[in-house]
């Protein structure tokens, strides 16, 4: 959890082949889920969201086989900052037009 704006950002051009600047938000966990950085692109510049836990870990919905990444609504990632267990939430049907973010794990 060390790497910065300029690291981040290489990690979603190089590692994910994306635009960082796209405006998607690019979400970052340590080993132990403790820790999370939300890195997004604003218009102007970069933002950082750092959040470390001190009890607790952050649960994160299981990616397919062999991904690193994957994509969650905001309201998943609204619930996963606050501790809410995904694997229990229950939503009934509702249209709703695609817009979601991108997890690094």
């Amino acid at each position: 959890m060390r790497k910065s704006f300029d690291s981040l950002a290489g990690i979603v051009l190089n590692q994910l082949g994306k635009d960082p600047t796209c405006g998607e938000v690019f979400i970052f966990l340590n080993r132990r889920h403790n820790q999370v950085k939300l890195l997004l692109f604003e218009g102007d510049g970069f933002a950082i969201y750092y959040k470390r836990l001190e009890k607790g870990t952050y649960e994160i919905p299981s990616p397919g086989a062999d991904s690193t990444s994957l994509y969650i609504t905001s309201n998943q990632l609204s619930w996963m900052l606050e501790g809410v267990s995904l694997r229990s939430v229950k939503l009934r049907h509702r249209f709703t037009l695609p817009r979601k973010m991108e997890l690094q794990i």
